[in-house]
């Protein structure tokens, strides 16, 4: 009984969004829907539905930084700090056709490798700490990338973030969630976490995503957030998640009242 009144409730409100974009000044109304189905689904089942919704969404979710193998996406992922994908791509694209091994790193000048990660930002420590990173790798690794949350967190530059993007994306190794900007964001806004550090918002993450979808969870959710759920102006009124979002009324009252202005 309960979950067919769930079932029912949650039409009413898929049926009242698409209401709402026809008559905008009924939002009220819709919004008193919206906040009940938030309050009748815990965390873990609106975390489910929204995987099952992000999932069928974007089908072809992928990392978004170009590597041909595991040293590859470990270079551009550390180089992806505080700087976005996009750029990253136009970097190594020149970059991995001058340096191919982690003795090419290593043997290039720190000035030098400066100047070719240049625009990615923070070039010094990006530089520097490539360079650690290939040397550890030659001295204590073979020159392959370890398999290892703990071992790959020895590396110069590797914190949690790019260790769970190099051992999940490269590996398949599902070792946590990868935490950045559209991850914190979404998870804040969707009300699966309250936390505001990337290290805390993981361990909510990871016991509300079910293993198998650690690795594709923060995709899902990195392409939704470029796509519709953006920081400035975000697309409610297109969002597949509208109807279990407790941060919709918030946004839709915002586009209300800069309407009537």
């Amino acid at each position: 009984m309960i979950f067919a009144t769930s079932r029912l409730c949650a039409f009413c409100v898929y049926i009242l969004r698409f209401d709402f974009i026809r008559y905008p000044d009924d939002l009220h109304f819709a919004a008193l829907f919206f906040s009940l189905v938030s309050m009748i689904a815990d965390k873990k089942q609106r975390t489910a539905e929204i995987i099952k919704r992000l999932k069928k969404a974007y089908p072809d979710a992928h990392c978004a930084l170009n590597h041909a193998n595991p040293f590859e996406l470990l270079i551009a992922t550390i180089l992806s700090a505080q700087c976005t994908d996009a750029r990253v791509n136009i970097v190594t694209a020149t970059l991995f056709r001058k340096y191919q091994s982690p003795e090419d790193f290593v043997n290039v000048s720190q000035a030098e490798l400066e100047k070719d990660v240049h625009s990615t930002g923070f070039f010094r420590n990006k530089a520097k700490n490539i360079k650690a990173a290939s040397q550890r790798l030659i001295e204590v690794y073979g020159g392959k990338i370890p398999q290892t949350m703990e071992e790959i967190l020895t590396l110069g530059g590797v914190a949690r973030k790019t260790a769970n993007v190099v051992l999940g994306n490269a590996f398949g190794i599902a070792s946590g969630v990868v935490v950045d900007t559209h991850v914190m964001r979404l998870s804040q806004r969707l009300g699966i976490t309250k936390q505001k550090t990337p290290e805390k918002i993981e361990l909510d993450l990871q016991k509300l995503v079910p293993k198998k979808d650690w690795v594709m969870f923060p995709h899902w959710m990195i392409f939704h957030g470029r796509q519709i759920c953006n920081a400035r102006k975000p697309k409610c009124l297109e969002c597949v998640l509208g109807d279990i979002c407790p941060s919709f009324k918030i946004f839709t009252s915002e586009v209300k009242k800069a309407a009537e202005k």
